[in-house]
């Protein structure tokens, strides 16, 4: 009968080595969740601070109750029939930071005192 006799060779250690290219996309996949952090934060704190304005002046506004059926324009031409409707509009949408034209009935809204001013005439 033969014998088999086999012999292990010690295991060689090879050292890994990376290039100037591989070195560069681990440093971007390293660097990916603190750049995706930083944009989140960046884009989610704006939302907080609105705008730097103080806001408007007690007295500079009037209300007005949003009716059922009544749209940015109705009101627009009622407080300022003299006025273009659109120069209104914007005034209104700004004034009460409206984040859209859709309005529910019994919402109020402030109209700028200048306009409300023409309506009582």
């Amino acid at each position: 009968m033969n014998s088999i006799t086999t012999t292990t060779s010690p295991a060689t250690h090879t050292r890994l080595r990376l290039t100037t290219r591989g070195r560069r996309v681990l440093a971007t996949l390293a660097a990916l969740p603190a750049v995706a952090a930083l944009g989140v934060a960046i884009v989610s704190s704006g939302g907080a601070l609105a705008s730097g304005d103080a806001g408007a002046p007690s007295g500079s506004f009037d209300t007005v109750t949003v009716l059922p059926g009544d749209s940015l324009w109705t009101i627009a031409k009622d407080v300022a029939p003299d006025s273009d409707p659109r120069d209104v509009i914007d005034e209104i949408v700004r004034l009460n930071a409206l984040p859209s034209s859709v309005l529910d009935a019994g919402q109020s809204l402030a109209i700028p005192a200048a306009y409300s001013a023409q309506a009582a005439e």
